[in-house]
């Protein structure tokens, strides 16, 4: 008898725990990258693999730039040349056309 109070004690607790995980963390699909320190280099368009925005729960809003050697940089969201390459890379064929 005690060890099925015991069993089914356990049993209740860790129910318990497992529905009061946040759902952040049963939800979350892989590492969010977010932005200490920012660059002020600028790095040419031909070197620049990837950009995007840091995660919408960083505190520090900025892009992460991925080149080509598979190194990241931090920039802020207001560093033109970085705005306008990331704008290029979401709209590739309206690049080429000023309105």
């Amino acid at each position: 008898m005690k060890t099925l109070c015991l069993s089914l004690g356990m049993l209740l607790i860790i129910a318990c725990c497992c529905n009061a995980m946040p759902d952040a963390l049963r939800y979350n699909t892989g590492p969010v990258e977010c932005c200490n320190n920012f660059s002020s280099d600028v790095i040419p368009k031909k070197y620049v693999s990837e950009i995007k925005k840091t995660h919408h729960s960083c505190i520090l809003k900025g892009f992460i730039v991925k080149t080509v050697k598979r190194r990241s940089f931090c920039f802020r969201q207001s560093v033109p040349w970085v705005l306008e390459a990331y704008n290029q890379m979401q709209n590739p064929e309206g690049s080429g056309q000023q309105q």
